[in-house]
Formats: structure tokens, sequence, C-alpha cells
């Protein structure tokens, strides 16, 4: 078999094209990063309603696709549903034909960890989340019974399922809160922050006329931000607020209904999403969801003015000093009558400069990973 330090296996839980969510933005840009300082990778994507990418074969030695299942029969095992669904065994052959690293792409891809033919290889595990919290957190919130049950399940397996992180090398954690619970747990733990699609900090100059939030508005946890902010924050503000994202759900679209300064955006592309951050003059951002770290923040810190977070948004994530951290829906309100007639300044640019190149180069982090791959 041929060894090399520089060729990479990437496991990746969807096709990381178009980088249109979290997930797969961090994907997508940390493939770019790699291939930049001369990483041949061998991508391996999970399919299931995304199209095959040619994009993809700009920054890939060789890209593979497999089929994820689906069914009853996957539910009912012990294993999470998220993991074993992503059990091709066609992935598996192609991996044990040499001995490169393997990177695995959430613990959802992590099927075949501990399969005996790999015992030999450095395997790193990049955690996207703290999974079993993610789910729980989803249980609670979801209305619809069937998903509520399976959220719940999910989260039990999950918690079970999660030691097999012992069979990788590293753990390589998004997110500082991440880092202190698989180091704890596990030891074996590098924190390696997101990979993003911005070079530098580039925000405009000038006021802008409304407040936006956005994200997948089909998720629950962006679902509650959402109503938090129509019902309770801008409830009696005299301010424009948009609201844009995937497939936004039944009930931000009733809850908007009755205010005439609310405006939703369904599926709104690239462009005009990265124009609809730029030009707000405040980007608020609440999350009620504390694991990993929201790809959303850091685009409205590279592009956007003023940002309005939560605690939960911005704990040990470093960046606590770039937002405007508010808790309650009034102290949300007030700080948005606050900043709305304020212009960016460039004391704050230079901040955000200062602290986001340090932590969020690409280029900086991918070579986290060429040294870990090294062994």
């Amino acid at each position: 078999m041929e060894t090399s330090t520089k060729h990479l296996h990437i496991v990746s839980f969807d096709i990381p094209y178009p980088a249109n969510y979290g997930g797969v933005i961090d994907v997508f840009y940390k493939i770019k990063a790699l291939h930049s300082i001369g990483i041949k990778i061998h991508l391996h994507c999970y399919e299931y309603g995304r199209l095959h990418a040619k994009e993809l074969k700009k920054y890939c030695h060789s890209v593979h696709y497999y089929r994820r299942y689906k069914g009853l029969r996957y539910f009912i095992s012990r294993k999470p549903y998220i993991v074993n669904t992503r059990s091709n065994k066609k992935l598996l052959n192609i991996l044990t034909k040499d001995n490169y690293p393997i990177l695995f792409e959430g613990i959802h891809s992590t099927f075949f960890i501990n399969n005996c033919e790999l015992k030999k290889r450095i395997k790193i595990v990049r955690t996207h989340n703290i999974e079993h919290e993610y789910y729980k957190n989803l249980s609670e919130i979801e209305r619809n019974y069937f998903n509520k049950y399976f959220f719940k399940s999910e989260a039990k397996k999950l918690i079970k399922y999660e030691p097999v992180l012992k069979n990788a090398t590293k753990i390589a954690a998004i997110s500082k809160n991440d880092f202190v619970y698989f180091n704890k747990k596990y030891s074996n733990t590098e924190l390696l922050p997101a990979f993003h699609q911005y070079e530098k900090v580039d925000i405009k100059k000038g006021k802008g006329f409304y407040v936006f939030y956005h994200g997948n508005l089909s998720v629950g946890e962006n679902v509650v931000a959402a109503l938090f902010l129509i019902n309770n924050v801008f409830k009696n503000l005299e301010i424009p607020l948009i609201i844009a994202g995937k497939n936004p759900n039944k009930r931000i679209k009733n809850a908007a209904l009755n205010n005439t300064n609310i405006q939703i955006i369904a599926n709104p592309d690239n462009s005009m999403m990265s124009n609809l951050i730029s030009e707000a003059q405040i980007n608020i951002l609440p999350t009620f969801q504390g694991t990993g770290i929201k790809l959303k923040l850091l685009a409205s810190l590279f592009t956007g003015r003023h940002c309005i977070t939560n605690l939960t948004m911005v704990k040990n994530t470093g960046l606590e000093s770039l937002c405007c951290v508010k808790n309650t829906s009034r102290e949300m309100a007030e700080e948005v009558k606050r900043l709305f007639n304020i212009e960016f300044d460039q004391k704050e640019i230079k901040k955000r400069e200062k602290i986001l190149s340090k932590s969020f180069c690409n280029t900086n982090n991918a070579k986290i990973i060429e040294n870990l791959i090294s062994g």
C-alpha cells in the first residue's frame, strides 16, 4: 500500500456543494483551504437529495458518491439513525485500498471508524456539535409528535454511541465549548475553528435601513429564534426587520402577518443573502442552542455592520467583544433602537480584523489539519 501525508480521505455526511448551510460551509471551505496548501483530497460524499457537484473536482484528487440509506430498519437499530444510514460498504472498500489518513466529517460519518481494517490508520473526527445535546434540544422545541420522538430517541442513541470517538487519533472540535467537553471525556482533542468563505473583513460604509436575521427557517432552533424576534423583540418596534432563509416554517409566516414592519424572504440565493447581510444596519442573531458555532455569526461579523446576539450565541467563542450581547427581549429591543441610527465606525472594523484574522484564518487552520495527519 502507498503511504503519503500529502493525501487525505474526507468522508462527508452530505455533498458539500453548493455551500449554502452551516455544516457543508465548513466542509467545502476546508477542502478549498487544504487544496491551497497542497493536500490531495479524496472526497467521499453521502448523497440524499443534493446533486453531484462538478465544482468539487477543482479541489479534490478524486470524488466518490454513496447512497445514504433510509427506512425503518435503520431507525430501530441501536446505532443512531444519522450514523446507521451512512454505512455504505463501498466506502470501506475504497478506504482500505491505501493507508492515507481519514477525516470523518461529523459523528454522522463514523460508521466504519472502529472497523478492524482501519485500526492502524490516522483517523480524525471533525465534530460539528455535541450531537446528543443538539438532538435533545431539537426534541424539546419540536411540536410534531413523530419528529419529537425521533429527536429524543436519536439523542439517547448518540449518548451511547459517542464513545466510538475513542477510536479517533484526534477529535477536531469546532468551538471552545465543544473542545472542553470532548477533551474532558476523551483527551485526544484539538480546537479547529470553523472554515468559511471570507478572506477579509469587508464592511460597507454608511447606514442600513433594516435589521436582519437569517438561517435555515425550517430548522427548529431557527424557528424558535425567529418567533422570539417577531413576538417579543420587535412586537412594539417601528423598525423594519427582514427574516430570510431556507423554507420558512408556517409559524414564522403566520406570526409575521400582523406586523407590517416585518418581511419574510424565502430561499434567497447566496448573492442575495450576502447583500442582505452587508446592507443591514444591524444583524441580530439570538440562539437557544449552545453547541458548535453558528456560521451565520461569522458571516455577520466579516461583512455586516452592528451585530446583536445573546450570550448563548457567543459564549467561549472569543467573539464576545465583537458583538452587543443582550439576553432578554427588552434588552435587545433597546439595543436595536440605540444602534439603528449609529454608523459602524473604523475602530470597530479594526477590532474585527484583529480578532477574526487570528482565529478564523482558513490557511492557518488547514495547516493544523496538515500537522494532525502527519502523525
